[in-house]
């Protein structure tokens, strides 16, 4: 079985492109082998600057011989019918059989397609996947009309096997395929000629070209934290940055470079981060003192001067862009001392957030105004959590951010660091954009976590509000990062707090301000000349009509009355919408912990699902309590109690929840069945005041045995009807005692 060597050798490929063009490579080859008859043992996709390449092992040397069996037409139909079924099959009449069917005699066309070469088929789906790859960009050169990503130079492509090596003979628009490459484009340029895909790997090495591109990135990062260590620093990890170096070079030589004296005052991130963005370089850290002192860029090959002609070019050129960065740090700070974050914060009065909901100085006041409300319930101080609020997004003003939008917050800090304000408000600039992921940090100073969840209330409110929600895969304002961020900051912290409340109190600051900038962007004709006649004011007041309960506008000054419904959901319609997309997020969260969705609902059933911290405690407990032989016996007798009564109602057409009498009990075991009740309900209750559902659930899981008995040895539906009446409503007290914990009713099972 011959091995299958194929390599596309072109100019430079970008470094974002290669690693998914790799796969496409290899999918569009072996599904287009397999799918014309052969089979393979294993395939593996190279990448490098200038090439592509594929490595197919135990390629079958030929597909195998097919036979087809085709059902015709009827032997007595029209013979234009007989025609056409030959044409399709390629037969002759005489090459048909005739077989007995329900409806009579039928045609049938046995067709027999011999198997082809492995070189053959190769050729075929290799010529394929050169003309329809899917290049994010391609590009068409001279006078061909083949498309690549760069201009293709050359095609090896090779098989091999006991007897020797084979060229597949194959011309894409005049790049014939061949069993010659070359090496690195400075260092080795010659062509050469390989056998096969060891004889490939070994002399493109000899060439100063590595091939595996993960092979080049564990040696850029092994070479540069060896010098890094040599030199008393510690190289800053960024996996994002070492795939792209590692993607614009084929023979990595790790250098180390100096910062001028002149730029070691400049935060430490904003070092790294115009390093890595305008030069791809590694950033080197002074453990010591955190500082970034040294970088870290990777040549393409080795120079006679060990890379210092390299290293001073690159240099200057960093000084040149470090002077930018200082003129922008200095000229931000000096803003800052004249009117501080404050007033640097002023000019996003002209930064639209949306045009329906205002600018960005809009969302900071609103922001600041939800901020007082939850700092009590978070232990921060309301005034600092305002003040926080107010400059946490100041930095979007700076040059800094323009330069770097990536250091939003980041900035921030320093600013508020440089203005002399409390270290908790300068940490709520950067704080409050967190989490930003599932695996980003979670801000625990109260002040952070003030701003942070009106920061993300506010965006979730204001954009379900305006009927802007997420569709499908589409979530152009990242809503569900919003809502994954509050949760995560809500339960990580222990929180306490009503969403519904929060919503509210967001509505609230929205409607005031649309109030208070007449800005409330509704169809309506009368209003839109009122406001553009001038003859209303800014002063507008919101009331609640109580024979509709619909809010309306007036606007003072102005004639006309204006119905926001119009535009405004109702408002416990998209409040509700907005807590059960919020319960939706929860419930994928949960279930990524191991709780069952029936076990989220059964929770998100009860009253406070609004109070995410209670829910979860209620869920993990419930969860655990079903993962024991009680739990699950305790269902099933709760289940069982709860069919009986329905039905039972269902056909008498009363509700049995009138307190059933121990008097009438006429068995131990329904004695039992009251002692049992009675004993759980006086720990049930204060264990739920409480919200110990460890407590309650196991007090519950003590009925289990009495419930189980009962059933055994009770008839519930007695022929005396005040016996039956007295089984039915002890049935409710069963069901009311067990509802208590949690909607049992839907579990599933």
């Amino acid at each position: 079985m011959p091995d299958l060597l194929i390599e596309l050798f072109s100019e430079e490929i970008p470094a974002r492109m290669q690693a998914r063009a790799a796969q496409d490579l290899r999918k569009l080859m072996t599904d287009g082998l397999v799918e014309a008859g052969l089979t393979y043992a294993h395939a593996g996709a190279f990448a490098t600057p200038r090439r592509l390449a594929l490595a197919i092992e135990g390629l079958s040397a030929q597909s195998p011989t097919r036979h087809e069996e085709r059902r015709g037409p009827r032997t007595d139909a029209p013979e234009k019918a007989i025609e056409g079924f030959l044409r399709a099959t390629g037969l002759t009449r005489d090459q048909l059989q005739a077989r007995d069917d329900k409806k009579g005699q039928v045609f049938f066309a046995t067709i027999e397609t011999p198997g082809r070469p492995a070189a053959q088929i190769v050729a075929e789906v290799l010529d394929h996947a050169i003309r329809h790859f899917p290049w994010p960009k391609s590009m068409r050169w001279g006078a061909g009309a083949l498309r690549w990503v760069r201009p293709l130079h050359s095609i090896l492509c090779i098989l091999t096997d006991e007897a020797g090596t084979q060229v597949v003979p194959l011309d894409v628009d005049g790049i014939t395929a061949g069993d010659t490459t070359r090496g690195h484009r400075f260092m080795a340029p010659d062509a050469f000629a390989v056998t096969g895909f060891e004889d490939y790997q070994t002399k493109l090495r000899r060439a100063f070209v590595m091939l595996d591109p993960q092979a080049r990135a564990d040696h850029i990062r092994a070479e540069a934290q060896s010098q890094a260590f040599a030199l008393g620093l510690e190289l800053v990890e960024d996996p994002a940055l070492l795939a792209e170096v590692a993607g614009l070079v084929e023979w990595p030589v790790v250098l180390v470079g100096q910062i001028g004296a002149d730029f070691l005052t400049l935060p430490p991130e904003v070092l790294q981060t115009s390093m890595k963005e305008h030069q791809k370089f590694f950033s080197l850290r002074d453990p010591r003192s955190g500082q970034i002192v040294r970088f870290v860029t990777v040549a393409n090959r080795d120079t006679v001067d060990g890379g210092q002609t390299i290293l001073a070019g690159n240099q200057k050129v960093l000084a040149a862009r470090l002077s930018d960065a200082r003129f922008f740090w200095e000229n931000d700070l000096r803003k800052v001392r004249e009117a501080g974050l404050e007033g640097m914060a002023e000019g996003l009065a002209n930064v639209t957030f949306h045009n329906k909901l205002g600018t960005q100085k809009d969302r900071i006041l609103r922001i600041e105004a939800q901020a007082r409300e939850i700092a009590p319930l978070v232990g921060a101080d309301p005034e600092a959590a305002a003040l926080a609020a107010r400059v946490a997004k100041a930095d979007l003003r700076s040059e800094m951010v323009g330069e770097f939008p990536e250091l939003q917050g980041v900035m921030g800090v320093y600013y508020a660091r440089a203005q002399g304000l409390p270290k908790d408000v300068a940490l709520a600039c950067k704080e409050h954009y967190q989490p930003l992921g599932p695996g980003d940090a979670v801000p625990s100073s109260p002040v952070s976590v003030a701003v942070a969840l009106a920061d993300k209330i506010d965006t979730l409110t204001g954009f379900w509000a305006i009927d802007e929600k997420p569709t499908g895969s589409k979530d152009p304002y990242a809503l569900r990062r919003a809502v994954i961020g509050a949760f995560r900051l809500m339960l990580q912290n222990n929180l306490r707090i009503s969403l519904s409340r929060l919503v509210r109190e967001a509505y609230q600051n929205i409607l005031a301000q649309w109030a208070a900038n007449g800005e409330l962007y509704i169809d309506n004709p009368e209003w839109i000349a009122a406001k553009k006649g001038g003859q209303m004011v800014p002063s507008v007041d919101p009331v609640n009509d109580a024979a509709t309960g619909q809010l309306r506008v007036i606007a003072k000054g102005a004639t006309a009355i204006v119905d926001l419904v119009t535009y405004i959901p109702s408002t416990k319609d998209w409040q509700d919408n907005l807590l059960a997309f919020i319960h939706d997020r929860l419930k994928v969260h949960l279930r990524d912990q191991g709780i069952r969705h029936d076990v989220i609902d059964a929770c998100l059933a009860m009253p406070g699902n609004d109070d995410l911290t209670l829910l979860i405690k209620r869920a993990e407990a419930l969860s655990t309590f079903l993962q024991t032989d009680d739990g699950e016996n305790l269902v099933q007798g709760f289940r069982r109690a709860n069919n009986l009564l329905t039905q039972a109602e269902a056909k008498d057409g009363v509700e049995y929840s009138f307190g059933p009498d121990p008097k009438l009990a006429e068995t131990p075991e329904e004695t039992a069945l009251f002692t049992a009740l009675d004993k759980a309900e006086a720990t049930i209750a204060p264990a739920m005041g409480a919200e110990d559902f460890a407590t309650a659930m196991t007090a519950m899981a003590r009925l289990r045995a009495p419930i189980d008995a009962f059933f055994e040895a009770v008839k519930i539906n007695a022929d005396n009807a005040i016996l039956r009446r007295n089984r039915l409503n002890l049935l409710h007290r069963i069901r009311s005692t067990c509802l208590q914990v949690a909607d049992l009713t839907r579990l599933e099972g």
